[in-house]
């Protein structure tokens, strides 16, 4: 019966006599959340919703999306995907508000979608859904990353992922020139749909080079950026062989402290030790002295008494 119905409201929509309004320019969802598909009907003399009947089905394949008849949802006919996933407004539906709510978007939910509605007379529009993920901050890499020198040849890969649709990649110079020769670009979509970037660039090192990576949303207008510097060698990716170094460096300079300290107490000890011997020569000095000034005095006592 319902597909009986269905059918003849696509037989008299060419009569249709009911206004319907929604939006004309496409409707943008963010993957993962809910959005809502405006439909509403001009209506001039009230009416009971048991009279009401409201059909969201996907434009190109006719797949129901959504029934509404004699004030309750029917949803045996509905689409697997969108079960759980879709509601009317219910205590609008008398004030001509027939949108509909898709929650969870996901990039196949992406395309055409018709609302229909019958009080009395029959109407029917379409809209256009489209989905968008915004990308990741794009990463580059370098390739080879060590012993780099004006003149060699150098691939920069600049990698972003979890977006939609395809992004768009631009390289540039320092000087802000767009980048066109050497580039290979690929997208891949993962389970989801959502896509990962990838743009390759072969370029010729010059001193001091600067590259940018710029990646745009064609329908968020966002745009992820990140600029690196090459030079001799290159400061943006420190090779394997400048961590070596400076790990050796600060080994040679904890050798260095270390060896400070030990000469530091050695000559501490040294000082120590002389100034010790100096006191015990003084000493011996004095006492020598002392034992000569007795023997001069015995030697006086005994002229006296001869």
């Amino acid at each position: 019966m319902l597909s009986l119905l269905l059918s003849a409201v696509l037989a008299v929509q060419a009569m249709a006599v009911l206004e319907l309004n929604v939006p004309e320019q496409p409707v943008v969802a963010l993957h993962s959340s809910d959005v809502v598909l405006n439909c509403s009907f001009n209506h001039t003399n009230p009416f009971n919703l048991s009279d009401l009947s409201v059909f969201w089905q996907l434009t190109d394949t006719q797949r129901s999306v959504h029934r509404y008849l004699e004030g309750h949802d029917q949803l045996a006919d509905q689409a697997e995907r969108f079960a759980n996933r879709t509601r009317l407004f219910p205590n609008q539906l008398g004030l001509g508000n027939a949108s509909l709510l898709l929650s969870r978007v996901v990039v196949a939910d992406e395309g055409s979608y018709t609302c229909f509605v019958r009080v009395k007379d029959f109407g029917s529009a379409a809209l256009l859904l489209q989905v968008a993920a915004p990308y990741s901050k794009p990463v580059v890499t370098l390739e080879p990353q060590s012993n780099l020198r004006p003149g060699d040849e150098v691939a920069l890969t600049c990698v972003s992922y979890g977006g939609y649709p395809e992004g768009d990649v631009i390289w540039q110079d320092a000087g802000g020139r767009n980048l066109t020769e050497n580039i290979t670009t690929s997208v891949v979509a993962n389970e989801e749909g959502l896509f990962t970037v990838t743009s390759v660039i072969t370029v010729v090192l010059e001193p001091n080079s600067t590259y940018s990576c710029r990646l745009i949303n064609p329908i968020l207008g966002e745009e992820g950026y990140i600029s690196v510097t090459v030079t001799g060698q290159n400061i943006a990716f420190p090779p394997v062989a400048l961590w070596v170094t400076v790990g050796l460096a600060v080994c040679l300079l904890v050798l260095l402290i270390a060896l400070a300290a030990v000469c530091r107490r050695k000559i501490k000890e040294s000082c120590e030790e002389a100034k010790r011997e100096a006191e015990e020569a003084k000493v011996l000095e004095e006492e020598e002295e002392s034992k000569t000034g007795v023997r001069a005095r015995w030697g006086g006592g005994d002229e006296s008494g001869g």
